[in-house]
């Protein structure tokens, strides 16, 4: 077994996604006793016993009180709280331009985005200064880089996120606490017609979702997109001692998608 993260306990927020999930199995693997937190209980208990979680929990990010409950419920059962890790969904709305898109549509991700964000990272940080050790993880497309027509709010919310890493990094630093983040986008194994359905509003054929897979590819420095489990051990060096001198910064796991 990998032991990168042996003795070490972990929160994935949004737990029950393809990216959360994966990510608590590349964790637990490593040695973690790792907790999932999303809102819906039977999706979660399925992924907590496919990925072999030390516990799930009901919990919306977007309530503090039940994002600081389960803080203390995980750190009464195992002593500490070394990795939060927010994956939690933002409602992104795309494929309209902005011309004539609502304010409402534009807005809610980044709205959504930043306070969860927000009260998972307080939260999680909060306690690890106390520990004086522990690593807060965040996750976005990079957009706020370099964008593209349809995205909706999605590079607003991205920047406001790469912000709150960079200014809690620097309040916790001292305390020995590190804020690191990781971006990718477009992972296409997780492209289905179901979840472009409830993103766009129509269900696309199957030969359509090849052509957007094939598109992403292409626009890759490497030519394929990032893979599932890329992202993941990406998260896991960055919550392990190798990583300890990185904080306030990004990880760029977009496949060369652009330059940073």
């Amino acid at each position: 077994m990998n032991a990168q993260l042996q003795d070490r306990t972990a929160i994935v927020w949004g737990g029950a996604g393809d990216i959360g999930s994966t990510t608590a199995k590349a964790f637990a693997e490593a040695g973690a006793k790792v907790y999932l937190a999303g809102r819906t209980e039977a999706t979660l208990a399925a992924r907590a016993e496919e990925v072999g979680a030390a516990g799930h929990g009901v919990v919306d990010v977007l309530d503090e009180d039940a994002v600081v409950a389960f803080v203390e419920r995980v750190v009464a059962a195992t002593g500490s709280l070394d990795i939060s890790f927010n994956v939690a969904d933002r409602g992104d709305i795309q494929g309209q331009a902005l011309l004539e898109i609502s304010a409402a549509d534009y807005t809610q991700p980044v709205v959504r985005g930043i306070t969860g964000s927000f009260h998972t990272a307080r939260a999680a940080a909060r306690q690890m200064v106390e520990q004086k050790r522990g690593v807060v993880i965040a996750l976005d497309s990079g957009s706020a880089r370099g964008s593209a027509p349809g995205m909706g709010g999605t590079s607003a919310a991205d920047g406001a996120l790469d912000a709150l890493v960079r200014d809690l990094a620097a309040e916790v630093g001292p305390s020995g606490v590190r804020v690191v983040g990781i971006w990718t986008a477009g992972i296409t194994e997780t492209f289905t017609a179901e979840k472009f359905e409830r993103v766009l509003g129509t269900r696309l054929p199957e030969e359509a979702l090849e052509g957007i897979r094939a598109n992403l590819d292409g626009l890759r420095m490497t030519k394929r997109s990032p893979r599932l489990r890329e992202v993941a051990d990406t998260a896991t060096f960055l919550a392990s001692d190798g990583a300890g001198a990185i904080t306030g910064t990004w990880l760029n796991v977009t496949s060369g998608m652009y330059p940073s």
